[in-house]
């Protein structure tokens, strides 16, 4: 029998979500937030019951290089205004510079439980 949200206590713990938000963009914005709005209900309920979300995904095809275009920093702008503040209310959605060592630790470590965090793209 597999486990649901339902059957575990997030409540101050740190939660790896891995989603798919290899999303279409134009000109530095989303296009289609279909993808987003899909790990919404994930997201929001992760975060009712004090979970620190921690959202890990990959974008495009960098080859391992750090590529401007193809960062999640415009993905964590729509996820802001995908969860809106009624979803959310005080908590932060915040955005790592990069998805290992310090960039990312420190955002991790700064998160409140109810908080998001989105690292940097996984390819890079």
């Amino acid at each position: 029998m597999f486990k649901t949200l339902d059957d575990i206590d997030a409540n101050g713990k740190r939660v790896l979500l891995r989603g798919d938000l290899n999303v279409p963009m134009r000109d530095g914005r989303v296009t289609d937030a279909t993808r987003i709005e899909r790990l919404l209900p994930t997201i929001t309920e992760l975060a009712e019951a004090g979970a620190k979300v921690i959202v890990l995904s990959h974008f495009g095809r960098p080859k391992g290089e750090v590529v401007a275009d193809m960062s999640l920093r415009p993905v964590c702008d729509a996820l802001k205004v995908a969860l809106g503040q009624s979803a959310l209310g005080s908590r932060r959605v915040v955005f790592a510079s990069d998805c290992i060592d310090a960039p990312a630790r420190d955002v991790v470590d700064s998160l409140a439980p109810g908080d998001v965090a989105l690292l940097e793209n996984l390819r890079f």
